[in-house]
C-alpha cells in the first residue's frame, strides 16, 4: 500500500477535478487534448499553431521557454521572452498554456504567464522544487521520471499536495529500459494503475514516449482506450525543422487527424472530446509586432 494520505483514492468514484480555465478542466467525462511545439521558437511560430489547433479539438497549449537539455550546449530556451509569446497567444485563442517550470526562482514569472506549470521528468523528484509550487497557487503537471516507480511518482505529487496545492495533474511519458528502439517505454500498465490508486487526474505524453512520430497516433489511441484523462502531444509547423525533439513532433495537419481519430475511441469507453475552441473565431497577425 502507497502512504499517500492526499493522493490515495478514498472510494471508487473518488476522482478530483483540476480546472485549468473557465472551459477545461481534467477528471472528468471530457478528455483534455493539449498540443503544442517542443520549445517556443517565435510569435509567429505560435501564432501558426494557435491558430491552426483552436480549429481542432484541441483545449490548450504547449511550448517550452526553458528548457532542460542533456547537453549544455543545446538550445536552453527562450526564457521570459518565450512566456510573453505564449501569454500574448492564450489571450488571443483563449487557450490555456502550460509550460514547464525547472527552479524554485523561476516559479513567480511562469506562473504569471502560464495557467498551468510543468514538472519535467528530470525534476520529479526535486523535492525543493514541489514544495514550492505546493505554495505557487498553479495547477501543476507532474511527469513521471525517466525511472520512477509508481509509488515514487505518486510520492512527488503527495509533496505537493501536501504543501497546500491540491490541484495536480499526472503525467505518464514513458520510462527508461533497455531497449533503444523507441525513445522510452510507454507504461500504459501504470495509467491504469494510478487511475485506481489515486484520486488524480492522469494523462499520457506519448510523443516523449516513444520519440518518433509515426508511432505517437496509435499509443495516443491505446492511451485514451486504458483510462487517460488526456493528452499532451508535440506538434509544430515544420517538423523537421523544429530546433529541439524534431524527430518526434506531428505536423499541425497530422495532429488535427490524431485528434478526430481519437473521438470513436473516446466514445467508446465513455468519454468525449470538446468541439472545437477557435471555431469561427477570426484569425489575426499577431506576430508582426513583436
Amino acid at each position: 500500500m502507497i502512504n499517500a494520505k492526499l493522493a490515495a483514492q478514498s472510494h471508487p468514484n473518488h476522482q478530483t477535478i483540476v480546472k485549468i480555465s473557465e472551459k477545461v478542466a481534467f477528471g472528468g467525462e471530457e478528455l483534455v487534448i493539449i498540443g503544442g511545439p517542443c520549445t517556443v521558437e517565435s510569435l509567429e511560430q505560435m501564432e501558426i499553431v494557435a491558430q491552426k489547433l483552436s480549429t481542432a479539438s484541441v483545449q490548450g497549449l504547449r511550448g517550452g521557454v526553458y528548457k532542460p537539455r542533456t547537453s549544455p550546449y543545446a538550445f536552453q530556451g527562450m526564457g521570459e521572452s518565450g512566456l510573453k509569446i505564449l501569454a500574448r497567444v492564450r489571450s488571443h485563442y483563449n487557450m490555456p498554456v502550460v509550460t514547464e517550470v525547472m527552479s524554485i526562482s523561476q516559479i513567480e514569472v511562469v506562473a504569471a504567464h502560464a495557467d498551468m506549470l510543468q514538472v519535467g521528468s528530470r525534476n520529479m523528484q526535486n523535492f525543493d522544487l514541489l514544495k514550492a509550487l505546493g505554495q505557487a497557487g498553479k495547477p501543476i503537471l507532474l511527469k513521471r521520471g525517466l525511472a520512477a516507480t509508481i509509488e515514487e511518482f505518486v510520492m512527488a505529487a503527495e509533496y505537493i499536495l501536501s504543501y497546500g496545492n491540491p490541484d495536480v495533474v499526472l503525467c505518464e511519458r514513458g520510462i527508461r529500459s533497455f531497449d533503444d528502439y523507441t525513445r522510452n517505454v510507454l507504461d500504459l500498465g501504470a495509467v491504469a494503475a494510478l487511475k485506481q490508486i489515486t484520486h488524480l487526474p492522469v494523462i499520457v505524453d506519448p510523443s516523449h514516449a516513444v520519440g518518433k512520430r509515426e508511432l505517437v497516433a496509435p499509443l495516443a489511441r491505446a492511451a485514451i482506450a486504458c483510462g487517460a484523462d488526456g493528452l499532451i502531444i508535440e506538434c509544430h509547423p515544420e517538423p523537421e525543422k523544429s530546433v529541439s525533439d524534431a524527430r518526434q513532433a506531428l505536423s499541425l495537419e497530422d495532429m488535427v487527424h490524431l485528434v478526430n481519430s481519437l473521438k470513436p475511441v473516446a466514445t467508446a469507453v465513455g468519454r468525449s472530446i470538446s468541439e472545437a475552441i477557435g471555431a469561427g473565431l477570426e484569425p489575426a497577425p499577431i506576430f508582426c509586432a513583436a
